[in-house]
């Protein structure tokens, strides 16, 4: 069974949110968190059995010629050229995929089950749901008993160094609705949603080996999104991500030259500047960065000092439920088709939050970075040659036209 050892719920979740862990039949953890005030207090309990007779996650298997293989650990190498762990996970070939023209299943293994139905694969045990965090069936990163972490190298040679990807990925089911919109969700069920990232961040960041987690939400197949479902995943790093090592890199360096902190300093910047600010609240503040890379990209910080989700507070939790309903809201709006209804805007919402134990980490700052690729209605901003073959970015806009659209679709002050 699942265990619940290192977080602690604040008034609000211990009165309004009910956490219940199971095992799924594979030997993953499963967890149910409960805003519906019926399991909240009891009344009634979830379905804690998975019926699946599934073989143990780790198990081997027979391969197409009846011959017994062992479990294919991900495995990462390091790019010497970068200093890059690059995790390669081969089992993730064989996951399902419902949604886009690649798709090779019926059914949705998102959902709650369904007695009857033909697809009988689903993740969740029970007939309902409010919102589920599990580990994921195909993960691309997993710590597996009995297989060494030490560095070894392809091929023997020192330059390139290999080992287990011993990570740790999760899946968090917003709702059980498979048809819902992460946008459409009311704000009380997207706090339960907060409650998980919060919830999670504290439970795996007491794990041996992980070094930082990413709670992250894909949306819209053209980003690529396997499963139509409203869902986001939870990706728990033995390495700092490229990206975060930089930002490290830079916040640690502005921290040793100013004293200051980087993050809140540009957040602060930014209210000064006032143009490119476009939600604020009690406890957080939206804005268009000055250096925006993509055609809509808006970061979302605390107004207090907070290094990671697991250290908001109630009121934090609760505000930042309020501006995410928003700013999903506002960006299916951004794009006009001619018919004043918007689209359903693929994005990404990215949480990058202080590293487990990286010193640096005290020069950080939790912060959401939510950005789409789509430039018009009918336009995808393509990452070609100078972005994917220099990383070097060039903007089809500014910030301050971005910043422009955001304030005529709603007013900047959304305090209740």
């Amino acid at each position: 069974m699942a265990e619940i050892t290192n977080y602690t719920p604040g008034e609000y979740a211990k009165e309004h949110i009910r956490i219940t862990p199971t095992t799924l039949a594979d030997g993953r953890d499963f967890f149910y968190l409960d805003d519906d005030p019926e399991y909240v207090s009891g009344a009634k309990t979830r379905e804690l059995k998975d019926p699946r007779p599934l073989d143990y996650r780790f198990a081997p298997h027979l391969d197409a010629d009846g011959n017994e293989v062992p479990y294919a650990a991900p495995q990462m190498r390091r790019d010497p050229l970068t200093g890059d762990w690059i995790p390669m996970a081969t089992a993730r070939m064989n996951r399902p995929i419902t949604a886009g023209p690649g798709a090779t299943a019926k059914g949705n293994p998102l959902a709650a089950r369904k007695p009857g139905d033909p697809y009988q694969d689903g993740e969740v045990p029970d007939t309902d749901y409010n919102v589920v965090v599990f580990e994921n069936r195909f993960p691309s990163m997993v710590r597996v008993p009995g297989v060494s972490e030490d560095v070894t190298y392809v091929d023997g040679n020192p330059l390139w160094e290999k080992k287990l990807a011993a990570g740790r990925c999760e899946v968090i089911c917003f709702d059980p609705n498979e048809d819902g919109l992460p946008a459409d969700l009311p704000v009380s069920r997207l706090r339960t949603v907060v409650e998980a990232w919060a919830f999670r961040t504290a439970e795996i960041s007491k794990m041996e080996g992980i070094e930082q987690i990413f709670p992250f939400e894909n949306h819209g197949a053209e980003i690529g999104v396997s499963l139509a479902h409203p869902h986001g995943q939870v990706y728990c790093y033995p390495f700092i991500a490229p990206k975060m090592e930089k930002e490290l890199q830079h916040t640690e360096a502005y921290h040793e030259k100013t004293g200051g902190n980087l993050l809140k300093d540009i957040m602060n910047a930014e209210l000064e500047a006032e143009e490119r600010v476009v939600m604020r609240n009690h406890s957080w503040v939206a804005y268009v960065p000055a250096a925006a890379r993509w055609p809509l990209e808006v970061h979302v910080a605390p107004v207090r000092d907070v290094l990671t989700l697991d250290q908001l507070n109630d009121q934090e939790r609760w505000d930042l439920a309020s501006m995410y309903s928003h700013l999903l809201k506002r960006g299916n709006a951004f794009f006009d088709k001619g018919d004043g209804k918007g689209m359903d805007l693929p994005y990404i919402a990215a949480w990058h939050q202080a590293p487990i134990h990286d010193a640096r980490r005290e020069n950080y700052r939790l912060n959401l970075q939510f950005f789409s690729f789509r430039r018009a209605a009918n336009k995808i901003k393509y990452l070609a040659g100078s972005e994917s073959g220099m990383a070097a970015w060039i903007s089809d806009t500014t910030p301050e036209l971005i910043a422009k659209r955001f304030h005529e679709l709603g007013q900047i002050d959304i305090s209740d």
